[in-house]
């Protein structure tokens, strides 16, 4: 299903207050992204040593910390973005929080100089429900909203 990415924009701000603009990224996306399967999405936080932490998130609880095996530690890690077509396929290295959960995208989320913050994770309960016009629409948002710098 296509994602209206594009009509996303005009909700999207710039806020010099990142928990804020965090907050507002995910109350903006999740009414226009539900509906297209999208089961859960939400930033994790690097705070220090080998976790990252859960931050602002709709619509239901996740994991946290988390380690830096999983998905979210792989982007975080590589500084790049991760699509994964089948949880599945991941192994011990995926991190469950919802067991429902079949495919996922997590962007990494870069500071001017290129060291990474955090990640915005975007799940879906089918199997291939992302792709590169995905990672391309997300990423236009999250810089429009200033939370990247990809």
């Amino acid at each position: 299903m296509q994602r209206p990415y594009d009509s996303l924009t005009p909700l999207i701000t710039s806020n010099p207050d990142r928990a804020a603009a965090m907050q507002a990224f995910v109350d903006a996306l999740w009414p226009a992204l539900h509906p297209t399967g999208v089961s859960w999405l939400g930033f994790y936080v690097y705070q220090s040593g080998d976790e990252l932490i859960l931050g602002p998130r709709r619509d239901k609880p996740a994991c946290s910390p988390i380690g830096l095996h999983g998905a979210c530690g792989q982007a975080f890690t590589s500084r790049t973005t991760l699509i994964v077509r089948d949880v599945a396929d991941l192994g011990p290295n995926y991190i469950a929080c919802d067991p429902r959960d079949k495919s996922e995208i997590v962007l990494p989320l870069l500071e001017k100089d290129g060291r990474c913050w955090g990640v915005f994770d975007v799940d879906s309960w089918d199997v291939a429900s992302f792709d590169e016009s995905d990672e391309e629409g997300l990423t236009m948002l999250l810089k429009h909203a200033g939370l990247t710098h990809a």
